[in-house]
């Protein structure tokens, strides 16, 4: 049997975050999105180290991830208000600040004879501090900025259509697509600089983007999913 490829596996991936996404709200409401958050933020943090070749082009894995994060708060701008989508993004760069002390705090202690794992432990995090630290301003910064942006957006719906409900697209993508292009820019110059040349990271940079634009425009059906979904525990 041939082996899945790299990039379908990306697509396996897009289909299981953004559905565990809606999955996580259906069951329990704006409470199942906050979980989500951590729970991606955590696992692209640690994504992101991998480099994978797909598409033509070699790229970190978190990506997709990452994305869904921004998919997160757009749904919960959308159904459940700025101010929830905001606190929703603090309790995500509060678990994103833990995990990088947690997982520091491990590289100090002095294994046990019988341990195995701590060199592999070691091996995934003692070089990425600076990787960490920059995922986690990013996040800080952009998420915030999505929020914002997502709200500009519907006033300028609102005052150009005088429909509160129509153009969810435009919103959803109209502040994803410059979110993700602050994210590609903080992040590949932020983690990367004085490591890569200015044409490798002018590469990272594009073909990152050029993920977050696919990302972007998929996410669009999970949005219009998510306003019709009547989450269990609230009736």
């Amino acid at each position: 049997m041939k082996a899945m490829t790299n990039e379908l596996w990306l697509a396996v991936s897009l289909l299981l975050y953004f559905g565990g996404t809606l999955l996580f709200y259906y069951l329990m409401g704006n409470t199942g999105l906050c979980c989500w958050n951590v729970f991606a933020t955590i696992s692209a943090n640690i994504e992101v180290l991998i480099l994978v070749d797909a598409f033509g082009m070699e790229q970190t894995l978190g990506n997709i991830m990452f994305a869904s994060t921004f998919l997160v708060t757009d749904i919960i701008s959308e159904i459940y208000g700025k101010e929830k989508s905001n606190r929703t993004v603090n309790i995500g760069i509060l678990a994103s600040l833990m995990f990088i002390l947690v997982s520091q705090l491990w590289l100090r202690y002095t294994p046990s004879v019988n341990d195995w794992a701590m060199p592999h432990i070691q091996a995934v995090f003692s070089n990425t501090p600076r990787l960490m630290f920059v995922s986690f301003l990013t996040y800080a910064i952009c998420q915030r900025f999505d929020v914002w942006a997502y709200h500009k957006w519907w006033e300028f719906t609102d005052r150009k259509f005088h429909d509160h409900n129509k153009y969810l697209w435009l919103r959803n993508n109209g502040s994803t697509l410059i979110s993700q292009l602050l994210n590609s820019f903080l992040f590949t110059f932020g983690a990367f600089a004085g490591i890569y040349g200015k044409e490798t990271l002018l590469s990272v940079f594009l073909s990152s983007y050029l993920i977050f634009i696919v990302t972007s425009i998929l996410d669009t059906p999970f949005i219009y999913l998510a306003r019709k979904i009547k989450p269990r525990c609230e009736g």
